[in-house]
């Protein structure tokens, strides 16, 4: 409803303030022409327009920048204070429509006209207005918190709906052109409504803002929480002296995991790992267990490959140069060199060098990998019996740690090193299970892509790794496992091998190893030669070496006492510095003898001569076996017995001589013990000599298993046993027919100085062994 008493009073524009009818407020006014508004107020009758302009920012406002209802309101106290704006306490009375604008200079003037509420129509109405509203309030109030009980305690005590509405309007959140449309709506019904919607809108936000508000509290708290715990650590760690503490360490880890080229899954695991890490407290057991654990992971070569030098003649230069002889080992590596240049795919081989001590074996691994140039890593099985030693204990255990081939690979830093399993013939099995049986996933080409070590539990590839395994004695070794190498026997060297081995290799290093020079020591062939044959008797070079460095050593006295500048070493020079000759060469025995006949055995060693003697003396029959012998050699004892009684007619000997006599089979070296099928000849042809007076060649070696009906069956070893025959100076050897094919693979420095005789039955063995009765 307008008022129709229109008016001049002076206009205030507000910037960013509404003022409702009844609002009692505070003003600081600073404005050059509302200062004298005002001071033109309080001069006049107190009253003066309260209109906001439409952009904060304006300081000098135009006509069309100012809303044209206002509240017409009186001053009730001013105030000047000492900064020069003016603090004036102002009441709303009611609202004013501007009809114009005065010209004047110094102040805003206007003509307004007063404007009335348009009242409800019905009582009831009103009060349900009224009442809804007030509910709508309360409920506001509850979930805003930010207006005080006591505002909604004078707001219920309101009895005029026009006010009720002016009051709540003034405490609504909304902007200042929804409170100018809530002040230009005249009609307190549509007030009424709009601000019950207000309310409705602002009671659903406030409870979005609640749970947001809530949820956002829960993640603070612990992120809090977390952190505040964090802090309280690191005071701790810092307290104990440790300065970076724990969360540094693990910032160092997982940095580190980043920068390592893992697998997807191993890398996973990395990270779950180190999370439970970093949650547990260092004061656990188990944090140490998780910790090695992911460092474990983080130092082991997953995809690190070094690159293979595929140069087949470089390969040969270099194992030419480390090793002398051995020929088909070096023909096996340049065959899997040609083949990988061929096709970039093959699987590692597995390797196993067979052969008795001291033939080089590990060395020649070791220069597998440099003509390969790969890493070389190298383990010792021998003596071990824990199937956790190959395959790693559980992480569950107390003092875990992977097996030895993941220490291998750790060791070697890249997926495909040389793999050296030394010993491979000396493990052993107890109730911690069996090492051999673990061995066979690593030595399985079709298998060990998926290598699983207990302690990393992650399937490992080894598949690019080149196994090699050593051993003396292949028979030694489980069936299983044997059946996933491929052997190469390394039987021994030769006379002439040893010789070019000490002369190139061994003295040159020992010379070195004791300060001396070539001028300062001089060895002739021929000395080397004496302690080649009169202080060793092996099939490798190990005490040969021991030999070399002896006489290094008596050198270097001699150079140091000032007996000698120079030392050259002459075959006499040999007996005064290694002392009397310790072996016998050029003749196994001194001359024929009746009942003894020379053996040819194979060891572990190598091959070796074995003496066997045979006493007849009167007695009742007995039959006695002395020299520590086996079950096989006492058989092969047996059996020669037996063929002589169904043959003694032919042989010439009493057919009673059973009856009566004593035979005494001895073999020398009582306290070393002998087995093996081979001394059966040689056993039946000594006992034979004996019988029948007829002496046994002195330059003769024999070997070869025995029926009961006089065949000669075929034996192993014919290469190590000939070495041994051309080391203790025999130039005969009589073998079985079978085994002519082994002829071959003996050395051709030992074939010429050997003549072979086969046979295939005892008679022709007695025929080239026997001579003629004295």
């Amino acid at each position: 409803m307008v008022n129709k008493d229109k008016r001049v009073i002076p206009l205030l524009p507000l910037r960013g303030l509404l003022v409702f009818p009844t609002m009692v407020l505070h003003l600081d006014v600073g404005r050059a022409k509302s200062v004298q508004a005002l001071e033109a107020v309080m001069v006049d009758d107190h009253e003066i327009l309260l209109a906001t302009q439409k952009e904060i920012s304006i300081d000098e406002p135009a006509e069309d920048e100012i809303y044209k209802i206002g509240t017409l309101a009186k001053v009730k106290q001013m105030l000047k204070l000492p900064n020069g704006t003016i603090r004036v306490l102002v009441e709303g009375l009611q609202r004013a429509r501007i009809e114009s604008f005065l010209d004047n200079d110094e102040m805003f003037q206007v003509e307004i006209t007063p404007l009335s509420d348009e009242e409800i129509d019905t009582d009831a109405e009103r009060k349900a207005l009224m009442r809804n509203t007030l509910l709508q309030f309360e409920q506001y109030i509850k979930l805003s918190k930010k207006i005080s009980a006591e505002t909604l305690a004078t707001v219920t005590d309101i009895a005029e709906a026009g006010r009720l509405a002016d009051v709540i309007s003034t405490h609504l959140p909304l902007k200042i052109a929804e409170k100018q449309k809530l002040l230009e709506t005249l009609s307190i019904k549509d007030r009424l409504l709009s601000i019950i919607d207000v309310l409705n809108n602002e009671k659903e936000v406030l409870g979005l803002e609640k749970k947001i508000g809530q949820r956002v509290k829960k993640s603070m708290e612990k992120t809090q929480k977390e952190y505040y715990l964090r802090e309280q650590m690191k005071a701790i760690q810092k307290e104990l002296g440790d300065k970076e503490g724990k969360s540094g360490e693990i910032a160092s880890l997982r940095e580190k995991i980043e920068e390592a080229n893992m697998p997807e899954n191993i890398r996973e695991k990395a990270f779950k790992e180190l999370e439970r890490y970093e949650k547990m407290p260092s004061s656990s057991a188990e944090s140490s267990v998780i910790r090695n654990y992911v460092e474990w992971l983080l130092n082991l070569p997953w995809n690190k490959e070094t690159e293979d030098l595929l140069d087949i003649h470089n390969a040969e230069d270099i194992l030419n140069k480390d090793h002398y002889g051995l020929e088909k080992v070096k023909e096996r590596v340049l065959e899997y060199l040609a083949v990988q240049q061929l096709t970039k795919e093959l699987k590692g081989p597995i390797l196993c060098l067979a052969g008795p001590p001291g033939v080089g074996k590990t060395s020649l691994a070791r220069s597998i990998a440099r003509s390969l140039n790969r890493k070389f890593v190298r383990i010792s099985l021998g003596g071990v019996r824990d199937e956790a030693e190959i395959r790693g204990h559980r992480r569950t255990y107390v003092g875990a740690m992977p097996g030895r081939i993941m220490q291998g690979m750790k060791k070697a830093e890249t997926i495909n090193p040389v793999f050296l399993l030394d010993e491979i013939d000396k493990m052993a099995n107890d109730f911690r299970g069996d090492p051999a049986a673990a061995l066979l996933e690593v030595l399985d080409p079709e298998q060990n892509n998926t290598f699983s070590d207990h302690y990393i539990e992650e399937p490992y590839d080894l598949s690019k790794v080149m196994f090699v395994t050593t051993a003396n004695n292949i028979g030694t070794i489980p069936g299983p496992l044997l059946d996933r190498m491929e052997i190469i026997s390394i039987a021994g060297y030769t006379e002439i091998e040893k010789q070019h081995i000490a002369k190139g290799y061994l003295l040159p290093k020992q010379a070195k190893n004791h300060g001396l020079t070539r001028g300062t020591l001089q060895v002739k062939d021929e000395a080397i030669l004496t302690v080649i044959r009169h202080y060793t008797r092996e099939a490798g070079v190990r005490n040969l070496e021991r030999q070399m460095a002896t006489i290094c050593r008596k050198a270097a006295k001699m150079i140091v006492s000032g007996e000698k500048k120079r030392v050259v070493v002459t075959p006499k020079m040999v007996e005064v510095m290694l002392g009397k000759a310790k072996f016998r060469y050029g003749q196994a025995e001194i001359e024929d003898q009746v009942g003894t006949a020379t053996g040819l055995a194979y060891t572990t060693a190598g091959g070796d001569t074995l003496a066997i003697e045979v006493s007849v003396v009167p007695g009742k029959g007995k039959l006695i076996l002395t020299g520590k012998l086996g079950d096989v050699m006492k058989e092969s004892a047996q059996a020669a017995f037996s063929y002589i009684r169904s043959r003694a007619n032919e042989l010439h000997i009493d057919s009673d001589f059973h009856e009566k006599s004593d035979i005494h089979i001895h073999v020398p070296e009582g306290a070393t013990p002998k087995d093996g099928p081979s001394a059966g000849i040689t056993m039946a042809t000594a006992l034979i000599s004996a019988l029948t007076g007829k002496p046994v060649k002195k330059e003769v070696g024999m070997t070869g298993e025995i029926t009961l009906r006089g065949r000669v069956l075929p034996i192993g070893g014919l290469k190590e046993k000939s070495m041994s025959a051309h080391r203790a100076g025999l130039t005969t050897i009589i073998a079985p027919k079978d085994n002519e094919k082994d002829l071959e693979d003996i050395p051709e420095s030992v074939r010429e100085g050997l003549t072979f005789i086969w046979v295939s039955h005892l008679d022709e063995v007695l025929k080239h062994a026997l001579g003629e009765k004295k």
